[in-house]
């Protein structure tokens, strides 16, 4: 009677143990999954904030994502972790370069501010402690952006000297000119769209009666425009690198908190499982030592009894831990969807901005940088293919004196209208570019020499005929055209300039002509 006594006390103890391991199962469980489902918000969050700084290593963030769907998978996302903190390494020391660069930059400008002799001296005491304290290195970026508002304080100090004791200059030929090429570089220039009026209403001044304070003024407000948008690039960038790099780390720790957690819960199952195993074969040492069937019954109960008691609690184990897992899986992959569709808007969002890059905002023609990509592709394709390539350089006759006698933003309708019937003179495989102002270059190929002349003909002929009318006054607007086709063993900018030389010789002969060079 006392062993059994005995033996029921031990059972009871060790339903007590096991129910004890479970309630700190629950914990662990429950404190994992708490912490999994915060660094997935965090990571949701910081993917939107810091969304487009880096495509590579949003593709790194999105594999890792994916192998993060299931918890079998995370263990594949260690090597990706590695990869993702070698390249997050090579990010910053390029950023820290960037910022080594452009303190050297502020050297050499405060080196050449030093050389203006007519600065007062207490001013050129504080330049000199400036340029003692840019001996030292930078480590942000918010190190860096005092360094240059310093050196603008300087700039507009030197200025005031300079210009003391006088309120009005005469304006210049060439501050004129100064003005109006300002105003075709900020017009080339993407601004952000809370700085496009502001720059508006500067291209307004510029183009019209400018004085030497109103140009001094339009530089100076520009630069800092042009800083500001440089130091949000930079903060951005360094910042998002910081906020990856402590996520990363997070993520490994609960990656690593997850693998430590599954082996403790592997561990209370085992020692289920060795407990199931004991009361099968307590049951069978009972079969064979106890005759009595009344004493065999009695203890194949408690056994019986003890052994369902165990296979529940592993059972409740499991089905609470496929809860867990279920739950965390979907939460997890709620998330996951949300930051997708934020990363599919961002690379929507990041291609219309790089097709802006490409594009001539005044004649919504590709740019400059367009026309070089495009030069390399059908350079290729003539040397591949040995195809005939004609390059062609078209410029707008007298259009100056449509700006003067009409006025800027007349010429700039102008432009606009001759950029799309120059671009819907051509076809899908020809391409046309603003090169700069009132210049055009087409890219022409599988064009023969028969053709050519008169392509470019029927092309300058459809200008000439288009009804441009002005204050009530019809004007014929013309242009010149020189093209040159690319020769064996000719390089692009070769051919270029030979396209060049014939349209200085169209101008030269008249304008409103073709010159092809042969």
């Amino acid at each position: 009677m006392k062993e059994s006594d005995t033996a029921v006390s031990q059972i009871s103890l060790m339903k007590q143990k096991l129910h004890a391991a479970k309630l700190a199962l629950d914990d662990i469980n429950n404190d994992r999954n708490d912490k999994l489902k915060t660094l997935i918000q965090f990571i949701s969050h910081l993917s939107l904030a810091c969304k487009g700084q880096n495509l590579e290593l949003d593709n790194k963030l999105a594999k890792l994502r994916h192998h993060m769907h299931n918890f079998e998978q995370i263990d594949e996302a260690l090597p990706e972790l590695i990869d993702i903190e070698r390249l997050l390494k090579t990010q910053y020391n390029h950023t820290m370069s960037r910022l080594e660069d452009s303190r050297l930059g502020l050297t050499r400008v405060i080196r050449q501010i030093q050389r203006i002799n007519s600065v007062p001296d207490k001013l050129k005491k504080e330049i000199t402690y400036f340029k003692q304290d840019l001996s030292k290195p930078f480590h942000t970026v918010w190190e860096y952006i005092p360094k240059v508002e310093k050196l603008i304080f300087f700039y507009e100090e030197i200025l005031k000297q300079e210009i003391s004791g006088t309120d009005n200059y005469d304006i210049l030929p060439q501050h004129i000119q100064l003005a109006r090429e300002l105003a075709a570089k900020i017009a080339e220039v993407e601004f952000r769209k809370d700085q496009r009026d502001q720059i508006l209403v500067l291209k307004e001044v510029l183009l019209g009666d400018i004085h030497v304070n109103g140009l001094l003024e339009a530089y100076q407000t520009i630069l800092s425009l042009l800083l500001d948008n440089i130091a949000r690039e930079k903060t951005a960038s360094q910042d998002f690198l910081f906020a990856l790099n402590d996520a990363l780390s997070i993520v490994r720790d609960v990656v690593n908190n997850t693998y430590n957690n599954s082996q403790r819960s592997e561990q209370l199952k085992g020692q289920l499982n060795k407990e199931i195993n004991l009361r099968v074969n307590n049951a069978d040492s009972i079969v064979v030592d106890i005759n009595d069937l009344s004493e065999l019954k009695t203890q194949l109960t408690v056994q019986l009894s003890s052994l369902r008691d165990a296979l529940s609690r592993k059972e409740a184990l499991e089905q609470r831990e496929q809860a867990i897992l279920r739950k965390s899986i979907e939460s997890m992959r709620k998330e996951l969807n949300a930051m997708s569709n934020e990363a599919n808007n961002y690379k929507e969002k990041l291609f219309e901005h790089q097709k802006l890059n490409l594009l001539d905002p005044l004649t919504q023609l590709s740019n400059r940088t367009a026309l070089e990509d495009r030069m390399e592709q059908e350079y290729r394709n003539h040397v591949r293919y040995k195809t005939p390539l004609w390059i062609a350089v078209t410029d707008i006759d007298h259009f100056k004196s449509i700006n003067d006698n009409f006025g800027h933003s007349t010429g700039d309708k102008t432009l606009q209208v001759i950029a799309m019937a120059l671009k819907n003179s051509l076809r899908d495989s020809e391409f046309v570019a603003r090169y700069g102002g009132e210049e055009f270059v087409l890219l022409l190929p599988d064009i023969t020499d028969e053709h050519i002349s008169l392509m470019l003909n029927r092309v300058r002929e459809k200008i000439k005929n288009i009804p441009f009318k002005f204050k009530n006054q019809r004007i014929t607007v013309t242009l010149s055209i020189g093209a040159a086709q690319v020769m064996e063993n000719e390089t692009l900018e070769e051919a270029f300039e030979r396209a060049d030389a014939a349209l200085y010789q169209a101008k030269n002969n008249g304008r409103d002509r073709v010159v092809i060079d042969i």
